[in-house]
């Protein structure tokens, strides 16, 4: 198991798999190659990068260089599949301008990304209130969530 932190990304094939942990505002996005059967996940922390940044941190960046990475293993980006999950409005009591609603804006972002990468998204679970952990697995695509209120869902 890949454990994968907050802004990071990587790759992998059978017989590894890949997690990351905690993701409240944040979102996981799970790329996979059905043929090639390679698997990607990045742990996205916020929207829109500065101009010039480098750092997987931001939805902009990341999904660019998972497809890169994923491509330096084999996967072809005409086949690669979405998944994600996270996003959520962790804090109640923060307002919904910009700033509170971090996660819809990271969920939003992601979208954006993997639409103008032509990527098409066939399983979300996002928003809410609650943070959710991550498991990925590249042997069928599949993707386990985890929350933090102990319920358990495969999508």
């Amino acid at each position: 198991m890949i454990t994968i932190g907050i802004g990071e990304l990587n790759v992998c094939k059978v017989p590894e798999s890949l997690v990351t942990y905690a993701l409240g505002s944040c979102v996981g996005v799970c790329l996979y190659d059905s043929v090639m059967k390679v698997a990607g996940l990045a742990h996205v922390m916020l929207p829109q990068s500065t101009p010039g940044s480098t750092s997987n941190r931001y939805a902009d960046v990341a999904v660019v260089n998972l497809v890169k990475e994923m491509e330096k293993k084999g996967a072809s980006k005409l086949r690669l599949t979405a998944k994600i999950a996270g996003g959520a409005k962790m804090f109640e009591s923060v307002s919904n301008n910009s700033i509170g609603n971090i996660g819809d804006r990271n969920v939003e972002a992601v979208k954006e990304m993997l639409r103008q990468l032509n990527i098409r998204i066939i399983a979300s679970d996002t928003g809410a209130n609650y943070g959710r952990t991550v498991y990925f697995y590249p042997e069928d695509g599949r993707l386990e969530i985890k929350t933090c209120k102990g319920v358990s869902k495969t999508i």
